[in-house]
């Protein structure tokens, strides 16, 4: 076993109470307090390579959206498997980042307040982490330079662009240009590159998106060029051209490909939740991709979910009505209901058919599960639910499991959101 797991410590909701004579310790044997989200680490190891291998043959570098798992262990095995920094979203994220041993974060986010400043501005005295946030407006622009020149140290930002109606961005060439130059002009920091996120670009039409995101991208190229050319970057150092979150980025790695924007270029790509990749929205997404992507096609094995939930049978008060120990407090709602894919009995699997149960309502701490009368359920037994959309689900754990296919613990991680 990595982890002590049986300390006494009632500490998290999901704490390990007992296991078998060899010391392991296993989900189905009801060792832990369910429900607990368990991650197939088999599965995990495969989608960081998966991804990794994607990248590496797309000529791009990898910084993982850190935000998704906030798990350190997660990011440790990333950062082995060849990814060249994370992505986080806040100063307290890249602190955990660099306490994973990440030596390039970039913060794809603007950076606003004194007190972020300075937890920042301590991050940078307190190691040799490489930090980038990014800047979109003038008025942010001074007031970092005005606290970093202040400390004696230069912050490196990235221009940040974006569309109408979408997050955040300079709206047009012009105004980025504009902002560039500015920052230029100013001490405390390093015009290092240029930062932008396709991913609010989407509607239930895939053709009328892929046209917008490649219109985007056509702007985000053409600007970054302008720059280029106006001598806006440092001379000798590498410049970074970074976006790409978790559906699009296929199109982002073609057109960087395309690009051609010189040598010291470094294009990166920022997805996060095919780390666990999931059994709604984004292996739909995933799907999608591959049937745009000759590429990913051709890549060695596939992305496959590795996040489950598992949870007792609570209560039968209806006919085909079953109470699930689950809910909000849990797992991810927003983008689709936890479903049913696996079903236990005393740890023996019992025979399961998809789509005879299906979860139709969720409130804090219950689910409600409808199934079919031939289904052969008992309150005590455990489901094994796939979810959608990771990142909310990571969100509400201190404390995941890895386990393997029989669903013996094989490490227990921490979560620092």
């Amino acid at each position: 076993m990595k982890n002590q797991l049986i300390s006494g410590k009632l500490d998290h909701k999901a704490a390990a109470m007992s296991h078998s004579t060899d010391g392991q310790i296993n989900i189905l044997n009801e060792d832990v307090c369910l429900p607990v989200v368990v991650i197939k680490e088999q599965i995990l190891d495969n989608n960081i390579r998966w991804m990794q291998d994607y990248t590496n043959a797309c000529q791009v570098s990898l910084a993982p959206h850190g935000k998704t798992t906030m798990t350190p262990a997660i990011f440790k095995k990333q950062l082995q498997a060849g990814a060249w920094g994370i992505g986080v979203g806040t100063a307290y994220q890249a602190k955990i980042a660099i306490e994973s041993g990440i030596t390039n974060i970039i913060m794809a986010n603007q950076l606003i307040g004194k007190a972020n400043m300075l937890f920042v501005s301590k991050l940078k005295q307190q190691s040799n982490t490489k930090i980038f946030c990014c800047v979109d407006n003038k008025g942010n622009a001074l007031q970092l330079s005005t606290h970093f020149a202040a400390q004696e140290q230069t912050m490196n930002v990235l221009l940040e662009l974006g569309i109408e109606g979408g997050r955040c961005g300079c709206r047009s060439e012009s105004e980025a240009i504009e902002l560039a130059k500015y920052i230029h002009s100013l001490p405390g920091l390093k015009l290092s590159g240029v930062e932008f996120y396709e991913g609010v670009i989407h509607s239930q039409n895939e053709l009328t998106d892929i046209d917008k995101i490649n219109g985007f991208l056509t702007r985000v190229i053409n600007t970054s060029n302008n720059l280029i050319k106006l001598n806006l970057f440092p001379d000798s150092e590498e410049v970074i051209l970074t976006g790409a979150g978790s559906v699009w980025y296929d199109l982002v790695c073609q057109q960087m490909q395309q690009a051609n924007l010189g040598q010291n270029i470094r294009y990166v790509i920022r997805p996060g939740c095919y780390v666990t990749q999931d059994k709604g929205v984004y292996q739909q997404s995933h799907n999608a991709l591959k049937n745009r992507s000759e590429l990913a096609c051709h890549i060695q094995g596939d992305l496959a979910s590795a996040m489950e939930l598992c949870a007792f049978v609570q209560s039968m008060p209806e006919p085909d009505l079953a109470i699930i120990g689950f809910g909000k407090r849990d797992a991810a709602f927003d983008e689709g209901l936890p479903q049913p894919i696996a079903h236990y009995r005393h740890g023996q699997a019992m025979p399961f058919v998809t789509g005879t149960m299906k979860t139709q309502n969720i409130m804090d701490q219950h689910a409600m599960l409808h199934y079919s009368k031939d289904v052969d359920l008992q309150v005590g037994d455990i489901l094994i639910f796939g979810t959608s959309h990771p990142c909310i689900t990571f969100d509400k754990w201190r404390q995941l499991y890895f386990v393997d296919g029989q669903y013996n613990v094989l490490e227990a991680v921490e979560t620092y959101f």
